[in-house]
């Protein structure tokens, strides 16, 4: 019997998790072992333990990330940032973007199955759960045919239910750790909850939600809500590399292990790999939108290879030209143009980040407010300050004026302020200038920032003057 090519484009008219009525598929992937699933799963707890453990680390007294946008306050690696840092947030996210968009180009989805939260809680966490007490596909799949007095399936659904919204409510928690910190969460979940009515609602809503999606949405996610599918539509191209079947080794298929033709290729059509699949699709269709590369269909067929004595590799990581010309992955001029742009980027992001001063001050002219002539002949101008201290240490702070002698009074202060860790101190303060000083009707000015005798910061202003006071006409 000879064997045939089974390969069939009917999958391209719909969804691998709705039917022809457009009814949903639940997907039961089964359970999977081998080398890319261990690595998966070494990542996978990295990262978890990265998410769960950073709010509970403090530097200098202060969270190592907190991203308090009540307040307008974030820390990264114990760097304080406020909004007036926002083109530092601008040029991190078109880093991030372009590096998730090189990676594509180059390795395809290789984020959405070993980096993206969504694949790391439904695989690592919620399906593991459910399979230590449901069992693996096959019993789940005849648990949930089976009538609610049979195979203890009340006990075991409501028992799965309770402990995947304990995780979802520990993971809000987590969040919201994130954007108070630690220790402010600490006291309210220790405070009467009755103090705390509305964010006690929030958060079990936000939990609620968060259940929802990993007990029920699931896979919807990829496939239905993020776009991050649809881009690879344009972003991949036949150089890149993805998890892909080698279709000029495994067609034609044939199912007879023990007498093979000799026209036979290495897939025995056991469907290992759709079994597998936490999207429900096959593999050896080709790339599809629902693959999120996770790597399930390798080592079920790494799996197979290995007790049919065959060569593994049939489905591995590999480009359409590595596969269809037998050809070695080249490193192409798009990716390399998308790798100096992103170097560039970053480069420009470290230099930003090393030329951020420690403190950041705006000095205007007050509104509706012009010059005095003072007694003792001077000019005097009012303004408005703002300075920020962004780091984690007490300051004197004292201004100065650079390129002209005079005056700096600041109301109700003093000549200098005592600048607290991560304050934010506003106020009014005068300039006075001697009119022999002052060259036209408007004067640029500059005022150095001072601590001590060192320079932190050089502002500039604007100082107005009367017509009959500049110097030019002085006789």
């Amino acid at each position: 019997m000879e064997p045939k090519e089974t390969y069939s484009d009917d999958f391209r008219g719909h969804l691998s998790t709705v039917d022809e009525k457009g009814k949903r598929i639940w997907i039961y992937p089964k359970a999977v072992s081998g080398k890319f699933y261990k690595y998966r799963k070494i990542v996978s707890y990295v990262l978890l333990a990265f998410l769960f453990g950073m709010p509970h680390i403090y530097l200098h007294g202060e969270p190592f990330f907190l991203f308090d946008i009540i307040h307008r306050k974030f820390i990264l690696f114990g760097q304080v940032f406020f909004p007036q840092d926002f083109h530092l947030f601008v040029f991190g996210m078109i880093a991030f973007i372009l590096f998730i968009v090189l990676f594509t180009v180059v390795f395809g989805r290789v984020f959405c199955g070993w980096i993206c939260p969504q694949t790391i809680f439904l695989e690592m966490v919620f399906r593991r759960i459910e399979r230590w007490i449901e069992g693996d596909y096959i019993e789940q799949k005849k648990l949930h045919k089976a009538n609610w007095n049979e195979e203890n399936k009340l006990l075991k659904k409501v028992s799965k239910h309770i402990i995947f919204f304990g995780v979802s409510y520990v993971v809000a928690n987590t969040f919201l750790a994130y954007i108070i910190g630690s220790k402010a969460l600490f006291e309210i979940q220790t405070d009467n909850p009755l103090s705390h009515i509305g964010g006690l609602v929030a958060i079990t809503l936000f939990s609620l939600a968060f259940y929802g999606v990993f007990a029920f949405f699931r896979e919807q996610v990829c496939t239905n809500v993020c776009p991050y599918g649809r881009f690879q539509g344009v972003l991949l191209d036949s150089n890149t590399v993805v998890v892909a079947y080698d279709h000029k080794r495994g067609e034609p298929r044939e199912k007879n292990v023990k007498e093979r033709s000799s026209s036979a290729g290495s897939c025995i059509d056991c469907h290992q790999c759709v079994l597998v699949c936490p999207t429900g699709i096959d593999i050896r269709n080709g790339t599809q939108l629902e693959c999120v590369n996770c790597t399930a269909c390798i080592d079920a067929c790494d799996d197979v290879m290995e007790k049919i004595h065959a060569p593994k590799g049939l489905i591995k990581y590999a480009s359409e030209k590595q596969i269809s010309n037998n050809e070695k992955f080249v490193f192409t001029n798009r990716m390399k143009a998308y790798t100096v742009v992103l170097c560039l980027i970053i480069v420009i992001f470290n230099v930003l980040m090393l030329l951020r001063g420690s403190i950041e001050t705006t000095v205007l002219r007050a509104r509706g407010q012009n010059f005095t002539i003072m007694e003792d002949g001077r000019i005097s101008n009012l303004y408005k300050y703002k300075i920020i201290n962004k780091s984690n240490d007490e300051m004197p702070i004292k201004l100065q004026l650079v390129n002209i002698k005079g005056q700096v009074e600041i109301i109700g202060v003093g000549d200098s302020i005592m600048l607290k860790p991560e304050q934010k101190l506003e106020g009014i303060m005068m300039i006075k200038i001697d009119s022999t000083q002052l060259s036209s009707r408007t004067n640029g000015i500059i005022i150095n920032v001072m601590s001590g005798d060192h320079k932190l910061e050089e502002v500039s202003s604007v100082f107005m003057a009367p017509r009959h006071h500049k110097a030019s006409d002085k006789k």
